[in-house]
């Protein structure tokens, strides 16, 4: 479930072009400060890598990727599910992203089990 959350993050332009570049795009840094991912386009999904994990991070490790299946809903949040290939699992995953604050809900046992994870998005200076 952490792997959801973790790279829930989840979350690029692979909307099968209902959307040039979403804004979930990009680099994010979970809020607990162990885990950042890089969320793009793989294919027709949108993919969360771990690119940088905390040393002593149990159950995580960089290159772990989330593939996620999603759609823009009507609440203006992102909605779908979430398949973690490291453990075997689908979820159901909402996403919601405000300027560069980004939340992730992953949900499973018919949504009896829920949590939801903050993110912040990693501005590289390099570029501005």
């Amino acid at each position: 479930m952490r792997m959801v959350i973790t790279t829930a993050m989840l979350l690029a332009s692979g909307l099968t072009g209902m959307v040039e570049a979403a804004d979930y795009d990009g680099q994010w840094a979970r809020g607990d400060g162990k885990a950042r991912v890089l969320v793009g386009a793989c294919g027709s999904d949108i993919c969360a890598v771990n690119t940088w994990i905390k040393p002593g991070t149990p159950k995580e490790k960089k290159g772990d990727k989330l593939v996620m299946t999603i759609r823009p809903d009507a609440a203006g949040a992102y909605s779908g599910s979430a398949f973690d290939p490291q453990r075997d699992m689908t979820y159901k995953l909402t996403l919601t992203v405000n300027g560069n604050r980004m939340t992730t809900k992953g949900c499973m046992i018919a949504g009896l089990l829920c949590k939801s994870v903050e993110w912040t998005k990693i501005v590289d200076t390099a570029k501005q």
